[in-house]
């Protein structure tokens, strides 16, 4: 599978979102960050913000909900615009019920896990899926370094992915630049959020150019990559 670059508007001036998201046309999507000071210790936007900015640009919205109760708010991120909702696992009451209704209701579903989650207990649940988000730092805050331990876990990801032959995405978000998308590409991500790398960069949308351009060199490379 080809690889993605999303560029998350967490990093992005917040006064000037629809700019933001015309700076970065080359990306695949716009990665949205919703959290509600509950699931995380961070409040960011919601539902009518997600709304204007799929009126405000063409490219397609990755809304990753760091919040309780996804099972009751995350339809509703759907119906305002979004093309693929991620839940954690960790605040959902029933989360193949809920990737269900994403899907039945037209958007990507997609399941993340908390560093300290361990993909194995969901092998079962892949296949309702169309992309499982491994986090590599703790969710809440942009700009943290990245947790180099969650390579291994990647890596055992894409293995069960691999093993059950399904057309899974596996993003990553957290920390991802210059210095660390190689090892996640390497490790068998293809799907990569970059805030700071992207926004803090002086040209963003060269910034996309360069990472995707990382990224796809290292996935040649590794042995997963060869596979595909």
């Amino acid at each position: 599978m080809a690889v993605q670059i999303n560029p998350s508007i967490l990093s992005a001036d917040f006064a000037r979102l629809a700019e933001e998201a015309k700076a970065v046309r080359g990306a695949d999507w716009l990665h949205v960050d919703v959290m509600d000071n509950h699931f995380v210790p961070n409040l960011t936007l919601g539902v009518p913000v997600v709304e204007s900015l799929a009126r405000a640009t063409g490219t397609p919205l990755d809304c990753h909900l760091m919040i309780e109760d996804p099972d009751r708010w995350a339809p509703q991120y759907v119906e305002a615009g979004a093309s693929s909702v991620t839940f954690h696992v960790e605040a959902a009451a029933a989360p193949v019920r809920l990737a269900r209704e994403i899907r039945a209701k037209g958007a990507r579903a997609s399941m993340a896990l908390k560093p300290a989650t361990p993909i194995e207990p969901f092998e079962d649940l892949l296949p309702e899926l169309d992309m499982l988000l491994i986090m590599t730092v703790e969710p809440g805050f942009g700009g943290q370094a990245f947790l180099d331990l969650m390579l291994p876990k990647i890596r055992r990801t894409r293995e069960l992915i691999d093993k059950h032959g399904l057309q899974l995405w596996l993003q990553v978000d957290g920390g991802v630049s210059a210095s660390t998308i190689e090892q996640c590409a390497d490790a068998g991500a293809d799907v990569f959020v970059a805030g700071s790398a992207v926004y803090g960069a002086k040209d963003p949308e060269e910034a996309v150019d360069a990472l995707r351009a990382q990224a796809e060199a290292a996935t040649a490379r590794a042995s997963w990559g060869c596979n595909h």
